[in-house]
């Protein structure tokens, strides 16, 4: 569980980041996923997943 919130706690503290220095970008980013298909985001966020997996199970070994 420990690792869980530190894990979730990372998220916030890069998003928190990235909406303090590049407010305008995240935006126009924002608007950009609405606007991208249905099927393409789930690619995307599978694809993101497996990775995320991957980079955990090397990490701990």
């Amino acid at each position: 569980m420990n690792d869980f919130l530190a894990a979730l706690g990372l998220v916030f503290v890069i998003e928190g980041l990235i909406f303090a220095a590049l407010p305008g970008q995240a935006k126009r980013a924002m608007m950009s996923v609405l606007q991208t298909p249905d099927g393409s985001l789930r690619g995307i966020g599978l694809i993101s997943a497996i990775i995320g997996v991957i980079l955990v199970w090397l990490a701990r070994g």
